[in-house]
């Protein structure tokens, strides 16, 4: 793709259904070549710029500041229709969201108003180094400043973001502190190593971090060197556990509405049934699979829909959200994510038998969808999440947060 390709965006949308409307825009020119980028598995930058060019990075962002000023269940449903057009830009949006979230989740109210403003006069996009299953990034404190180094295994988006989120404990402490830096710069050093199954265009890979320098006034939520928590700050993981719900559901609707298309244009009704067709559309089990499975991921869908709107309460009042209210979202989101990876890896799978032998040609593309959704629902095991949502069924128990509950 390149930029040329991109469709001219004069004006921002004003309300969620505009913004519905541009992100299908935006997912109709990535699909047309979403494959062949796939193959080519370069570094994204023209499918990042038209993601800044028609504004849906500054969704959430205020609108005195240029931004959309909308809410967590308009960004959800962005990120299906982004997903279903091109699964890696799908994720990289969704975690755009969630880094450009992290102040308000984190950071005292100077710095949420500071970021926003920035973040979204500029089109920032953002990035994130914050793999919890590897070592945390040491910070060293030299008086006015703190010091980040270390390693990620994944950085997705760093690359090809303006700015990236750190997050590390402090020597000696057991202190976490994130702190948003500029993503360009000689101590963030890429391996350009991420070379996987699928998401082949997340730029995923790892990342060093070398001596990156942050004054102690930019360390999120801290105040005179000290963090003051509340339970809110813990909404990273349900927030970003949704995203992922929500590009899995928009990659099954991509792998829906590619095979259905197919199935019309191409596909041959089978001659020796006994009860031959003029053509695929007439085929009883093809009419029926499809059917099958455009109810799973609508049902599917609903779910999701009910998740986002259990985090809308809890954004209603952050500063006395209760242990409760977030375990109970973070079992309907559990729930949400486990329904989405099923109902999307069956799709993936089963749009070839409703397609035909023909349809398995690299050409066509159908194998991106699944390549896509197995690679990252494997992120974390997804019998976990069905576990979660048994103790709160069986037992009443809401999950503890974790860094991935």
């Amino acid at each position: 793709m390149t930029t040329t390709q991109s469709p001219a965006f004069a004006t921002i949308p004003t309300d969620a259904a505009g913004w519905l409307t541009r992100a299908r825009e935006v997912a109709t020119v990535l699909a047309t070549d979403a494959v062949d980028r796939d193959r080519a598995g370069q570094t994204p930058h023209a499918e990042i710029q038209l993601l800044k060019d028609s504004g849906l990075v500054t969704l959430l962002g205020p609108v005195e500041h240029g931004g959309g000023g909308q809410n967590w269940t308009t960004a959800y449903r962005v990120i299906r229709e982004i997903a279903a057009g091109d699964g890696s830009i799908g994720q990289l949006i969704g975690y755009h969201y969630l880094w450009f979230w992290a102040a308000r989740l984190v950071a005292t109210p100077g710095q949420i108003a500071a970021v926003e403003e920035q973040a979204t006069r500029e089109r920032w996009f953002f990035g994130g180094a914050v793999n919890p299953r590897d070592n945390d990034l040491t910070i060293t404190d030299e008086g006015d400043t703190i010091v980040y180094n270390g390693r990620k295994s994944f950085s997705t988006g760093s690359k090809v973001s303006d700015v990236t989120v750190l997050e590390g404990v402090l020597e000696g402490t057991d202190k976490h502190i994130f702190a948003i830096v500029p993503s360009s710069q000689p101590g963030i050093v890429f391996g350009d190593d991420w070379d996987n199954l699928g998401q082949r265009l997340t730029e995923s890979g790892s990342v060093e971090i070398r001596g990156v320098r942050v004054p102690w006034e930019q360390a999120a939520g801290y105040v005179g060197k000290e963090f003051q928590p509340r339970t809110y700050n813990t909404l990273n993981v349900p927030l970003i556990q949704l995203v992922f719900t929500n590009f899995y559901l928009g990659i099954a609707k991509g792998a829906l509405a590619t095979a259905t298309a197919y199935t019309r244009d191409r596909t041959r009704p089978w001659p020796y049934g006994g009860d031959n067709k003029e053509s695929a559309g007439e085929e009883f089990y093809i009419v029926e699979g499809y059917g099958d499975l455009q109810a799973k991921l609508w049902a599917a869908e609903a779910l999701a829909e009910r998740a986002a709107e259990a985090i809308e309460r809890i954004n209603g009042h952050p500063d006395t959200v209760t242990a409760q209210e977030r375990g109970e979202a973070a079992v309907v989101i559990a729930a949400a994510k486990q329904r989405a990876v099923d109902t999307g890896l069956e799709i993936g799978t089963r749009v070839f038998e409703l397609t035909g032998a023909r349809a398995s040609a690299n050409s066509v593309g159908l194998d991106i969808y699944w390549r896509n959704l197995r690679t990252h629902s494997l992120h974390d095991p997804i019998a976990y999440k069905r576990a979660e949502v048994g103790r709160y069924a069986l037992l009443g128990e809401i999950p503890e947060p974790t860094w991935y509950t």
